[in-house]
């Protein structure tokens, strides 16, 4: 009985066929060809707007032959969990790198950024701890907190009066961590640090902030959101990625040397996992010198950010509270930004539609993500077929309904 419910449940999820018969399915596009703002799709040349790779380093020289000198002498893998036989010395090369750079005493390194979340959200703060979200962090930080066995409250995103609501009812002597991304994923905005910070203090807890889209984006050569606001010492924990700016795969955690030193050996997602391959541990750390070394990327990535956003908004399209190079343009309709998505692919631009239950059902919206490396007349093109695409399908008529 119970298998043929399983049965039942998986032949009656029909909305990818659905989409893929209405020409309108976005997912899983397979890429014959990166060139860092361009792509090779079915043949076709495609501008990419939908990449984390925000400091273009993906193709660099220096990267790609940084992990070609790690598979040499490395091989191909580890072959085993970090635990074990799965470090090598440049995995602890870029972990007291990463340290460094974001100002805390060690780092260690996970598999995924999915993982580094999952490792420290999960066991830091035990069966009798309380964790406390905003409601639109990552997937990954809920998952997290779903295995850590803790109390777990949610408080409305970046509302710092709900967050000192939930505060205020916590027994002191209870372990509390609030757990915020740096910038979030959809919507492009930044947490209030300054007044997270203010209330963990005033009410004894820790803090942890997901970077994986702060790193080599906001902050002193691209240190993050704690550095940002100027407040590294006020911030417990410090995650990050590599698949975003360090153009490569991974993540870390960076904390004091003690909590590094339980999580190594607590930490389930990183015990059990095999370890990054030396060639990604290499990029990373090669895409981490040139973010050290060249601070006119940075620079250019805000420029083109302000461009984008301001040109966006000159023609009258919703971005919300974005303020980073993650950009929304809302639709607010999951049909329409289906639409709305295939157009701009068809016209050459690849961008990310993200719809319900990714985020609320009112809320749906593609999603731009700017690199250093695009050129102003690729912005240009971008706008303007966002413009054309927009009027052709009535976006503004429907957004007035």
């Amino acid at each position: 009985m119970r298998q043929q419910s399983l049965i039942e449940k998986l032949e009656g999820f029909t909305i990818p066929d659905e989409l893929k018969k209405a020409g309108l399915y976005p997912y899983f596009r397979p890429i014959e060809e990166n060139h860092d703002t361009e792509v090779i799709i079915d043949g076709r040349k495609l501008l990419m707007f939908g990449s984390n790779s925000y400091m273009g380093l993906t193709n660099h020289p220096k990267v790609t032959e940084a992990a070609k000198k790690a598979i040499d002498k490395y091989g191909s893998c580890c072959s085993g969990s970090r635990f074990l036989n799965g470090t090598s010395q440049l995995h602890i090369e870029l972990e007291e790198r990463l340290a460094e750079h974001v100002g805390k005493e060690a780092a260690l390194i996970f598999t995924t950024g999915f993982q580094a979340n999952l490792g420290a959200v999960a066991t830091f703060t035990g069966r009798n701890g309380v964790i406390i979200l905003d409601e639109l962090d990552h997937a990954s930080i809920i998952e997290g907190s779903r295995l850590s066995f803790s109390r777990v409250l949610k408080f409305a995103h970046n509302d710092m009066a709900d967050l000192e609501k939930i505060l205020q009812n916590l027994p002191t002597d209870k372990i509390k961590m609030i757990v915020v991304d740096g910038i979030f994923s959809m919507e492009g905005d930044i947490c209030n640090l300054p007044e997270i910070t203010r209330l963990a203090n005033q009410y004894q807890a820790m803090v942890m902030v997901d970077d994986a889209h702060a790193i080599g984006v906001i902050g002193e050569c691209g240190r993050g959101t704690a550095n940002h606001f100027g407040l590294t010492d006020e911030v417990d924990i410090i995650m990050g990625t590599f698949s975003k700016s360090l153009a490569s795969v991974g993540g870390f955690i960076a904390t004091t040397k003690d909590a590094i030193n339980y999580l190594k050996h607590h930490a389930r997602p990183m015990i059990f996992s095999a370890s990054v391959p030396p060639s990604a541990v290499a990029a990373a750390l090669a895409a981490l010198d040139i973010i050290q070394a060249e601070p006119e990327r940075q620079e250019a990535l805000w420029k083109n950010t302000a461009y984008m956003a301001n040109a966006l908004q000159e023609l009258g399209f919703d971005i919300n509270t974005s303020t980073s190079p993650i950009i929304p343009i809302y639709i607010r309709d999951n049909e329409l930004t289906f639409q709305f998505n295939q157009r701009l692919f068809e016209e050459g631009i690849f961008v990310n539609p993200v719809v319900s239950p990714a985020v609320k059902s009112d809320a749906s919206l593609i999603r731009l993500s700017i690199m250093a490396t695009h050129t102003k007349q690729q912005l240009d093109e971008v706008i303007d077929k966002i413009d054309k695409i927009a009027k052709e399908l009535h976006v503004f008529e429907m957004r007035q309904v």
